[in-house]
């Protein structure tokens, strides 16, 4: 079992930064391959950014591709997505997820956060 808390969401202004967090419990932290998805309102949730266990390999939705990055500390059984350059259309709640799998499908994860508003104004 994986518990997953995600925080950093906020409002902020069209161009700005934010960094969000998900602490996950357990030992088994640094098994998992780690993701972030997001929802916006009325629309699919959506693939943002994976990334492997060993922090080798990075995977990017084209939307957010050069202004987003995915890390992990698995010291610190926590994952993060620093969000720059943010677009109107980036408002959505973001989710991090914990899955055995690398992949863009939301499908193959086990595991979700409660999700944390990320809302960009003008």
């Amino acid at each position: 079992q994986v518990q997953l808390v995600e925080s950093g969401g906020g409002l902020v202004q069209v161009g700005g930064s934010l960094r969000l967090s998900c602490a996950a419990s357990g030992r088994t932290f640094s098994r998992y391959y780690m993701g972030w998805f997001r929802q916006a309102p009325g629309k699919e949730r959506e693939f943002v950014a994976a990334i492997t266990t060993s922090s080798g390999l990075a995977d990017y939705a084209t939307s957010v591709k050069g202004r987003f990055t995915i890390s992990r500390d698995n010291a610190k059984n926590t994952v993060f997505l620093q969000m720059n350059s943010l677009e109107l259309e980036d408002t959505a709640v973001y989710y991090c997820a914990a899955s055995r799998y690398y992949s863009r499908n939301s499908e193959m994860y086990d595991y979700w956060g409660q999700g944390t508003q990320v809302t960009v104004s003008s």
